[in-house]
């Protein structure tokens, strides 16, 4: 099994879409309630672009089985070294260490772009992602209680951080 880690390109938009779409419909990773269409995704990539974030793509084999990036945590100024990332994979692709490289690249980028902070909002209830990031230094810092409303269930969000240059 080869694994890759590359920027995506314009093209991978329709497989990012997949994924997405697929977490969306089947478990509260993500928060969104209506899939994503093709148009809001390529917005979404070509927004990045402009920002000068990273979009990051695993391959296996050369299939693309999942996608990271990263973004500011608040637009406010005071926040401007605080990052949060996402990183989604393919169910099938889960447990093989992808996700691992993929994390293990956005870090290295965010340090390169001298971010401070990368934080991850993960819903309370994956407790296989909080010991995934337990893995890597995150810190639990605060649980919010019933944030997030999907599938008829109340949902609460886990924010964990990693301090990515220490003193």
């Amino acid at each position: 099994m080869s694994i890759t880690i590359r920027p995506a390109e314009q093209p991978d938009v329709v497989r990012i879409l997949d994924i997405i779409n697929y977490e969306i419909s089947h478990s509260n990773s993500t928060h969104f309630h209506e899939e994503r269409t093709y148009s809001e995704q390529l917005s979404w990539y070509k927004e990045k672009q402009v920002e000068g974030y990273p979009v990051l793509v695993a391959e296996v084999d050369g299939k693309m089985v999942g996608y990271g990036t990263y973004r500011l945590f608040s637009p406010w100024d005071v926040y401007q070294h605080s990052i949060e990332h996402t990183i989604y994979l393919d169910k099938d692709a889960r447990g093989k260490g992808i996700g691992k490289m993929l994390l293990e690249e956005l870090i290295e980028q965010a340090r390169e772009n001298d971010y401070h902070v990368m934080i991850a909002g993960i819903d309370a209830s994956n407790e296989g992602a909080i010991r995934f990031h337990e893995q890597f230094g995150f810190e639990l810092v605060g649980t919010f209680r019933e944030v997030g409303y999907k599938f008829g269930e109340w949902l609460d969000l886990v924010f964990m951080q990693k301090i990515l240059h220490e003193a």
